[in-house]
């Protein structure tokens, strides 16, 4: 059993570094559009985080659908069946192009009603700007997920680091340039609107280079077109797809009407929590990571219709991925004037960020046991329980809960909420980790 354990934690770890180290590239990319935008000025640093969290609202939803992708091939993987798993992928080609006209409308709505948002006009016409800017990335964004999926159930993540470590290499260059000028080059400064271009263009390199050995890569004969669309594949994946981007809707959610709460709290404070948010969303890479890969384990070995193996995928990718939180948690309590300061040089964003991160820091273990166990059940096909989870854990507990310690009698203000974002995460963790102990009691279907 030990052996077992031991060999099930070298291979969640040989497929999760690379994913981890290649999350931990795309929130640099986020991270150095952050810093750029910080150093612009508060209300571009405000404006940000409010058109961060509506286009990441919507592009989660997209990218709930891609996710849809994950049992399906990793399954594929697991049973032998590589030509199964490649027409998947392009089936997820088909719908990452079919969604992207939807989401991007909708964003272009949303850009057109901000005037609602408790804001300063400044700030509002600061977010529409960035928001039609980030608009050019969806689309590669969402056929980088497709590919990531196909990639990860295969082993072959050594694209992936390479692609956003090149991706970062010139993020950097370009998101300078755009955003305050390059004079010898003739290069206008376009302001905030530069972050979200450099965005765009980074995420394109980065889908270049990431999906290159796919088309090198040799899949059984057969009968039929892999690249045709295949409508009971594309239902399959829509069904369980739909059912994680609607699940990754309200956990995001939660997270973005909370910052449009934090308009009622002014400019400083809405800088603070951005601030204090980017550097949680770093640490949550890792869990998302290490989530990615117990799905992988997961779904390779209910491929297999190996039940015990199944068990142990999930319960060691849950256990291993909170005691590497524990990390993430210290750090943030060690140091965090300085890890505000690396986003911000404004005293007063800072102030505001540093209790915030007090609080995140408490949730760590919780975020990533709730991520990693949903990542076991993704694995499994098993999306529907997850979904109502999310939904009873943040709306029932976290938001409720935040909004009455933010106004109600402790009046704790932004710090409020964000104790009300870690109640709801904490009864999420705790349901999945059942919900999966449960499920894997017995044999596990393939979907």
């Amino acid at each position: 059993m030990r052996r077992a354990i031991e060999q099930e934690l070298a291979e969640l770890a040989r497929l999760a570094t690379p994913l981890v180290l290649t999350n931990l590239g795309n929130m640099a990319l986020s991270l150095v559009d952050i810093a750029i935008v910080g150093r612009l000025g508060a209300s571009e640093l405000a404006a940000a985080g409010l058109g961060n969290a509506i286009f990441f609202l919507l592009a989660v939803f997209g990218m709930g659908l891609m996710f849809g992708l994950d049992p399906l091939i990793a399954q594929a993987v697991g049973a032998g069946e590589h030509r199964t798993a490649r027409r998947i992928l392009w089936q997820g080609v088909w719908l990452a192009v079919a969604v992207t006209v939807p989401l991007s409308a909708i964003v272009i709505a949303i850009g057109e009603q901000l005037h609602r948002f408790d804001a300063t006009p400044e700030v509002l016409s600061l977010t529409r700007t960035y928001l039609h800017a980030r608009l050019p990335s969806l689309l590669p964004f969402l056929v980088l997920a497709a590919s990531r999926a196909y990639l990860q159930a295969l082993g072959r993540t050594r694209s992936l680091l390479i692609a956003v470590v090149v991706a970062n290499v010139v993020n950097v260059p370009v998101a300078m340039g755009l955003s305050f000028g390059y004079a010898p080059l003739g290069v206008p400064a376009f302001g905030i609107a530069g972050a979200g271009y450099a965005t765009a263009v980074a995420t394109i390199v980065q889908l270049v280079i990431a999906a290159a050995p796919i088309t090198v890569l040799d899949v059984p004969p057969g009968d039929g077109s892999l690249r045709a669309p295949d409508r009971v594949l594309l239902a399959r994946a829509v069904r369980i797809g739909g059912a994680i981007a609607v699940q990754f809707l309200i956990e995001a959610g939660s997270f973005s009407l909370v910052t449009m709460l934090m308009t009622r709290f002014g400019t400083e404070v809405m800088g603070g929590h951005q601030v204090a948010l980017s550097l949680v969303s770093t640490t949550f890479q890792i869990a998302l990571g290490v989530g990615a890969a117990t799905s992988v384990r997961v779904g390779h070995a209910i491929g297999r219709d190996d039940a015990v193996a199944t068990r142990r995928a999930g319960l060691v990718g849950v256990a291993s991925g909170t005691a590497i939180m524990t990390v993430g948690a210290l750090v943030l309590l060690a140091i965090p004037e300085h890890l505000a300061s690396l986003f911000t040089l404004e005293p007063a964003v800072i102030r505001t960020a540093v209790p915030l991160l007090f609080v995140a820091a408490c949730f760590q273990l919780s975020d990533g046991a709730q991520t990693i166990a949903q990542g076991a059940l993704r694995g499994a096909g098993d999306t529907f329980w997850p979904l109502v989870i999310n939904l009873s854990g943040h709306y029932a507990v976290g938001l409720p809960l935040g909004i009455a310690l933010a106004w109600g009698v402790l009046d704790l203000g932004a710090a409020g909420l964000w104790w009300g974002l870690s109640a709801g995460l904490t009864c999420v963790a705790i349901a999945m980790t059942v919900r999966f102990v449960r499920l894997s009691r017995r044999a596990i279907a393939r979907v």
